[in-house]
């Protein structure tokens, strides 16, 4: 059997990605999931893809999900647990990963996650990667910034009469570095395969560096349309952690991505308009 890469989370977003960047390889994949019954994980196996459980909140499941790989990536999720829960699920993946004997392992972090930035998911996965090496794991640490894919979800622009909006508690004027979701993949499994290519263990990774106004524009140019953008007050975010991020991402440097180690892990890595022209959505 060729040698199996594993990932966990398979059927989510960074993990789908680092599937596909893996396949895209030639390589063979382990796609570790909660349940392999979902249809994700049957879309997964009817690629050809090997699907094994493997959950986060079922630790004794981990051991044997992780056997004989020839490299792990992991991450750890604060939604629906908490910070304090997203930790103990890093913790789990560790002490599995020891047990199994995994030679190396891709955690997937968050930029400024080792600068003290008092968001709580921040802290959160800075104190899974300080575990990961604790235990003694061969780690690298890929900590990507903001997610352009946020601006065509979550925070994508609204169609009113005059314009479309793009409403946000990013501040006027400030920069914002972003990555694409899909290059997150291709970066971890260029680590995966070299963890060589990264010499100090860890890396910012971001393709672009924008102002929300920035943003605005390149929606524009994608639209050819009107397109404008307008601050909302931190304030009126609904949660703490969040209020913590958008107030953190205010105070720059925020983000401080290796855009040149960025492209070299990833030579293709998208800027925010290339993001939009590969994108089917449409406003």
């Amino acid at each position: 059997m060729a040698e199996e890469y594993g990932v966990l989370g398979a059927t989510g977003r960074q993990g789908g990605a680092v599937v596909r960047a893996l396949r895209d390889r030639g390589l063979a994949v382990r796609a570790l999931v909660r349940r392999i019954d979902d249809p994700g994980s049957r879309a997964m196996a009817a690629r050809g893809v090997r699907v094994v459980r493997a959950d986060t909140d079922d630790p004794t499941s981990l051991p044997a999900a992780f056997a004989e790989l020839a490299g792990l990536f992991a991450m750890t999720v604060f939604a629906g647990h908490g910070t304090a829960g997203e930790v103990v699920q890093g913790r789990a993946v560790a002490d599995a990963a020891v047990a199994a004997g995994v030679p190396h392992v891709v955690y997937s972090s968050v930029g400024g996650a080792d600068r003290g930035s008092g968001v709580p998911h921040f802290e959160s996965k800075w104190a899974v990667e300080r575990y990961l090496r604790d235990r003694g794991l061969r780690t690298t640490v890929v900590r990507p910034v903001f997610f352009m894919d946020n601006f065509v979800t979550a925070m994508a622009p609204v169609r009113e009469p005059e314009a479309l909006v793009i409403r946000s508690p990013l501040l006027p004027d400030v920069p914002l570095q972003m990555i694409a979701v899909r290059d997150i993949g291709a970066v971890v499994a260029a680590v995966l395969t070299d963890p060589r290519l990264v010499p100090s263990g860890a890396v910012e990774v971001a393709g672009d560096e924008l102002t929300p106004e920035q943003i605005a524009e390149a929606f524009g140019r994608r639209t050819r349309t009107a397109v404008r953008f307008e601050t909302v007050p931190i304030a009126t975010v609904d949660d703490d952690d969040s209020r913590a991020m958008f107030t953190w991402l205010g105070r720059t440097p925020a983000y401080q991505a290796d855009f040149a180690l960025t492209r070299k892990l990833q030579p293709a890595v998208r800027t925010f308009d290339t993001f939009l022209a590969g994108s089917a959505e449409r406003w």
